[in-house]
């Protein structure tokens, strides 16, 4: 059952359509990645499920229903572009944003407590935002934005000025945030982040959504019908009418060699053929990146827009 939906949204501002009839169904309990290259619309979407603009045409609903300003305290929202006042402590300002959220004084100190602990930023209390680098700053605005326990979470680019051992922290939390029970809207220009991460994906450009669907199932539709199959031994089958060779390595005892079929071939009856070529060790499918297939579509699409 999806958590949150838009249907045919419509936005525009003086002579640009930042919108053009974008549908998105975010299904409850998982990690939905909205993508497109900037300008594409994306933030203004977020902003619209966030309130801070209306849509012109098209419905917006939450649990089933309209989105109503009340709901905004069912969501929370890191966006982009960082929120924090300059010159207040840390702690002051992580309180008085949990007030803000609804919780009381004593329930917010408990909540900050657990996730100044958990992101290791508890020595970070009594210092003004100024002092801190920009992926500390990020730290703090993250627990803010989660501590009220939000059905829905929108993260808008959460891994910026992050080194990687903070980005897999935060990606640990992410998805321990959906194991508990969010349901997250994520918008990154970082795809490996995307197939890590995301359960399914709207890809938008220049307002209009032209990919959707699961992350596994948009690679294997994408994919070039290629595999790598990797031999014990020396090993260099030849092709046939089912199958090209495209390449052959042997290395530590092993050969591994990548194929391409016609698509339209039994996998079975291509094991088989490399079974009596000698010992296969594994035979697996050539997935696209998400980085390849947002590339490829979206070049796809400006080139057909330039055509028109």
């Amino acid at each position: 059952m999806p958590l949150f939906e838009a249907h045919n949204v419509t936005k525009r501002f003086a002579t640009t359509t930042a919108l053009d009839e974008v549908s998105i169904s975010v299904p409850e309990k998982s990690i939905y990645g909205l993508l497109g290259p900037n300008g594409a619309g994306k933030t203004t979407l977020i902003r619209i499920i966030n309130q801070i603009t209306a849509p012109d045409s098209g419905t917006v609903l939450l649990n089933g229903r309209p989105i109503k300003p009340e709901d905004v305290h069912k969501i929370g929202y890191l966006p982009e572009e960082r929120g924090l006042y300059k010159k207040m402590k840390v702690g002051e300002q992580a309180l008085y944003l949990a007030q803000l959220k609804g919780l009381t004084r004593t329930e917010a100190m408990r909540r900050l407590r657990y996730w100044f602990r958990k992101l290791e930023i508890t020595d970070w209390w009594d210092k003004k935002v100024e002092e801190l680098s920009k992926g500390m700053q990020q730290k703090v605005q993250f627990a803010t934005t989660v501590l009220h326990e939000p059905q829905l979470l929108i993260f808008d680019e959460p891994f910026t000025g992050f080194d990687p051992i903070n980005v897999k922290q935060i990606k640990d939390e992410i998805l321990f945030l959906r194991e508990r029970g969010a349901t997250i809207i994520f918008s990154t220009h970082n795809m490996g982040s995307v197939e890590e991460l995301c359960d399914n994906i709207t890809l938008i450009n220049k307002a209009q959504t032209i990919l959707e669907g699961s992350v596994d199932k948009i690679r294997h539709d994408w994919s070039a019908n290629e595999y790598d199959i990797v031999f014990d031994g020396e090993v260099t089958p030849s092709g046939n009418t089912h199958f090209s060779v495209i390449s052959s390595s042997f290395a530590k005892k092993r050969s591994t060699v990548r194929i391409k079929t016609a698509g339209t071939d039994d996998t079975n009856g291509i094991i088989k053929s490399m079974t009596d070529a000698g010992t296969v060790i594994s035979f697996n499918p050539v997935l696209p990146s998400m980085n390849d297939i947002f590339i490829r579509v979206v070049e796809a699409k400006n080139s057909e827009a330039a055509k028109n």
